[in-house]
């Protein structure tokens, strides 16, 4: 895999890197990143033009430090993706802060709104501190308990500005598939970014949302493909402690992965693009030493033969589709 291939989302103009950059971690999510900036340059560097933030970060800081680094980078050379679903603003005296496991955010609220209003609102605000006049893709952040509210207004916000050409591609991002896959049926979508639902671990995207994909030819751009660190030597899934059968489970893919030769990284960054429908897989970086970590496993050749010892080793269920050499 070459980490700086582009491919096109859906039917739009917009295309993305194979291996895209993900900016939460830069936003000081469970621990402050100093090196947020030097990181993001670094993932430029090494092809990662792709990059993905939005105002939930760090209460803005993501975006602000991607708009430090862009300001010198030509405009047309990189892909920016943000979302909208959450409006910032200054805490008020005695209010407490947001628990959102961000460190060292500012004194910032977040405020859901799926308003057409608000999708401007946040769109507007993100471009301030992004230094930006626009970006490529707005997603749809984590509207779980707002489903209603996408189909009455926030969708149909998001689509005039697509329409208008004020973005060039349109889309959801969530954890969850199944109202992930619910959007892309009722909806004409660009593009969905699914959070850990498929990965070596979790292949529940491959019910319902995968297949809606690639009927209506929508990219899906994964993303948690550590589900939150068990896949790259953690011990936390999904943002918890992970179950013992779990942790068991873990260490028989390490071992199918050490017989080959390849680190179990590896294979979890390569494995979704074994389904077509999928565009791109969108790390997260701390540091510039990440970056480049994350950047030689993607371009580590993977044997067909890893796959097929998954498979026979009841690790992965012989309906799944896995990548082989010629995928790209």
């Amino acid at each position: 895999m070459i980490v700086g291939e582009r491919r096109s989302l859906g039917r739009s103009k917009v295309s993305v890197t194979a291996l895209s950059f993900g900016s939460a971690a830069i936003g000081g999510l469970y621990a402050p990143a100093p090196e947020g900036a030097e990181t993001a340059r670094r993932a430029l560097d090494l092809g990662m033009r792709y990059l993905d933030t939005a105002p939930h970060y760090g209460a803005g800081t993501a975006e602000r430090l991607l708009g430090e680094v862009l300001k010198d980078v030509p405009r047309d050379s990189y892909t920016v993706s943000t979302k909208v679903g959450r409006l910032l603003r200054p805490r008020l005296p005695g209010e407490d802060p947001d628990d959102e496991g961000f460190a060292g955010e500012p004194a910032m609220k977040r405020e859901w709104d799926f308003s057409s209003a608000g999708v401007r609102r946040s769109l507007e605000s993100s471009l301030e501190r992004l230094g930006l006049d626009r970006v490529d893709i707005v997603l749809l952040h984590d509207p779980d308990e707002y489903e209603d509210d996408v189909y009455a207004e926030a969708y149909p916000a998001l689509a005039k500005l697509r329409d208008d050409g004020v973005v060039g591609a349109i889309g959801a991002g969530m954890s969850q598939a199944p109202m992930l896959a619910r959007f892309v049926r009722r909806l004409d979508l660009d593009v969905v970014l699914c959070a850990g639902r498929y990965t070596l671990l979790d292949q529940s995207a491959l019910s319902e949302l995968l297949p809606a994909c690639a009927e209506r030819g929508t990219s899906v751009v994964v993303g948690g493909v550590y589900n939150s660190g068990l896949l790259a030597g953690g011990t936390t899934y999904d943002y918890a402690a992970a179950p013992a059968e779990l942790l068991d489970r873990v260490e028989q893919l390490r071992l199918v992965c050490d017989g080959h030769g390849v680190p179990l990284r590896a294979a979890a960054m390569h494995f979704p693009f074994g389904h077509p429908a999928v565009a791109s897989v969108l790390t997260g970086c701390r540091t510039p030493a990440e970056a480049e970590d994350n950047a030689a496993l993607f371009e580590r050749d993977i044997p067909v033969e890893l796959w097929t010892d998954l498979r026979d080793g009841g690790l992965l269920a012989a309906d799944v589709p896995v990548p082989s050499r010629g995928d790209r």
